[in-house]
């Protein structure tokens, strides 16, 4: 058996392991048929969250409301916070590793009544840090909270779309 011969038995092997498990591509998300207009709540239009949540409702082909009233569902952001903490610290006492964190609690209500109680969740990455890299730790920091903040968000129009 020649090499080539074996390296595309081995892909057929591998493919047929996986589609035997049960893996499939994640897809995009489809919002139930009842559902097409949106409303987000929120005290805070301008949240890295808020932002990355009405972009994946868009993607997903909804129609942002500009008001409650009519929407068919409406998700409510009850809170919105980010930060960071320091994980370890060197001998000098400088920072050597922080941890950005992400926290939403929401609510959804579809038709009138509370379709999802209120749920919070919490997402985190960490990085290391030095003092001589400081305006680019500061932008992987901004990085990072973006992707921590699309990640939420497609959390919540994936649970939006299972109900």
């Amino acid at each position: 058996m020649t090499v080539a011969r074996a390296r595309i038995h081995a892909v057929l092997l591998l493919l047929a392991a996986a589609a035997g498990c049960g893996f499939q591509l994640r897809g995009a998300i489809e919002l139930p048929a009842d559902v097409k207009t949106v409303y987000v709540s929120t005290s805070d239009q301008l949240s890295p969250f808020v932002a990355q949540l009405r972009q994946e409702l868009k993607d997903t082909g909804a129609v942002l409301a500009v008001a409650p009233e009519g929407a068919d569902a409406i998700v409510r952001v009850l809170e919105d916070r980010t930060g960071r903490r320091v994980l370890s610290v060197n001998a000098r006492n400088t920072p050597q590793e922080y941890q950005v964190f992400y926290v939403i609690r929401y609510s959804i209500d579809r038709g009138g009544e509370q379709a999802l109680a209120e749920q919070q969740l919490e997402l985190f990455r960490d990085y290391s840090f030095s003092e001589s890299d400081l305006l680019a730790k500061n932008r992987e920091e901004d990085i990072l909270r973006q992707a921590i903040a699309r990640d939420l968000a497609v959390l919540v129009v994936r649970r939006l779309a299972s109900l």
